[in-house]
């Protein structure tokens, strides 16, 4: 099957020198929502064959969907209507029996409300993808016969005053033989109102040419609005955010707000999950069995474990944190941070690229980074690991049992051995000795007669 996606528009009213479909919808571009549904329509026997239209920014949006392989490209230098567009893709099309028509700017379409269409063009005939609306203002009209056949699309501007007054719309998303396609392309016209080449048409000529036209509703009617502005761009934004968010609900998670979460990617959750508001879930998240999340939290790329409590303020970052931990208030794990299970990383404490055992404690104002720390570590206020030479970074090893003192810097590369105290204040430069207090300290000094220095009077005003 082919799978052509029109995203060469320009998209003025969002006042962007970004080509629009770049704009993001939950946390993807338009476009590339709409390549990863189209992936999913073939099988693995006979992947879908992907041809994207661009035209206006066409480098930045090729660039963008870089990732993507096996998608080709179609070039539209001027956009003279959606019929031109599919005609600057004819020769990329693969020699399948089935084309489908997509576009980059409705990103939300399902490959559920897709499959009928497909089907359709798979018998010979053409799905067309109609919607009924209660004011369909601004969108071609479906025409139909007595016996409710379909025999034509007509366009606002092109319509007339009873065929305004129909309320089943065109979505633009069809699919058909890609023979018949070819050959209905090739004899568009622009003879209408607008002066470009409508797709539509080819309705009226696959009528004309006794080519059954089935039509098909979508399951959710947001999964056809499409983006021309910013104000629809942050309507859809809402729409897909409550859907997903009455989806978690089905599922069992508890959200305090389904009206001020944000997912922007695949949120996963066990049984019993409570969310609080605000929070904003980016990325691949998967949350254990009975995990609160607090108010205000960004997880992105993060898997944390059964009845792991994450408190107000905290962000997580490319991390994994385990089963019954506590992880802040106003806490940061950066990538490569990989806590155990019962480990506390507390307020104002920063762990990257490091792992941290079972049951460790980081509770205040710490920063750890680039290290290994044992299991039933405690480290204390003002601790930090000091893994930077300002050229290379170096690990520092903290082994089982270690207590260090508040305000201590450990200077990397170098290792704690298990069981020892570093005193409060200690600047670690070597290794410290099992089970021992090593302590680094200025003597401490007091200064007799010492006064505390006071501020010189004002010179006086001249009056």
């Amino acid at each position: 099957m082919n799978v052509l996606i029109l995203a060469a528009g320009k998209g003025t009213r969002m006042k962007s020198t970004r080509p629009k479909v770049l704009h993001a919808v939950a946390g993807q571009s338009m476009v590339e929502r709409v390549v990863r549904t189209a992936r999913h329509l073939g099988t693995s026997q006979t992947p879908a064959h992907l041809v994207v239209v661009v035209g206006h920014g066409a480098a930045a949006v090729e660039q963008h969907l870089g990732s993507f392989s096996e998608l080709q490209y179609a070039l539209q230098a001027d956009q003279l209507g959606t019929g031109h567009a599919v005609q600057c893709a004819l020769q990329q099309l693969a020699n399948h029996p089935v084309t489908l028509i997509l576009y980059g700017d409705v990103p939300l379409i399902q490959a559920h409300s897709l499959q009928p269409l497909i089907q359709a063009a798979q018998q010979g005939h053409v799905g067309l993808l109609t919607l009924h609306m209660v004011n369909p203002t601004g969108y071609g009209r479906i025409l139909r016969n007595t016996r409710n056949q379909v025999v034509g699309i007509v366009e606002q501007k092109d319509a007339t005053e009873a065929q305004r007054a129909i309320t089943e719309i065109n979505t633009g998303i069809l699919a058909c033989p890609t023979e018949l396609l070819q050959h209905w392309v090739s004899r568009l016209n622009n003879h209408n109102a607008q002066g470009e080449y409508y797709l539509t048409d080819i309705i009226a000529m696959a009528h004309a040419d006794g080519v059954p036209i089935d039509t098909a509703q979508p399951v959710y009617p947001w999964e056809v609005s499409g983006v021309n502005s910013r104000q629809q761009q942050a309507e859809l934004e809402r729409i897909w955010q409550l859907h997903q968010a009455d989806g978690l609900m089905a599922q069992g998670v508890q959200l305090l707000d389904p009206a001020r979460v944000d997912v922007r990617g695949e949120l996963t959750c066990a049984g019993d999950v409570s969310i609080d508001v605000g929070c904003v879930f980016e990325g691949t998240v998967e949350l254990g069995e009975g995990v609160r999340v607090g108010p205000y939290c960004v997880l992105s790329n993060v898997r944390v474990g059964a009845g792991t409590r994450i408190e107000a303020y905290s962000h997580l970052q490319d991390a994994t944190v385990g089963a019954q931990a506590v992880i802040g208030p106003y806490a940061r794990l950066r990538p490569g941070a990989q806590l155990a299970d019962e480990v506390h990383i507390g307020n104002f404490v920063e762990v990257k690229n490091a792992t941290i055992a079972k049951a460790s404690k980081a509770n205040h104002l710490a920063y750890i980074g680039d290290a290994i720390i044992g299991e039933r570590v405690n480290v204390g206020a003002g601790t930090i690991t000091c893994n930077y030479d300002g050229a290379n970074k170096h690990r520092t090893i903290i082994e089982d049992d270690v207590f260090i003192g508040s305000d201590t810097q450990l200077v990397a590369p170098v290792t704690v051995k298990r069981g020892a105290t570093l005193g409060a204040g200690t600047t670690l430069t070597k290794d410290a000795p099992e089970g021992s207090l090593t302590v680094s300290r200025a003597k401490q000094v007091t200064i007799d007669g010492w006064k505390r220095p006071v501020k010189a009077p004002k010179p006086s005003t001249p009056q």
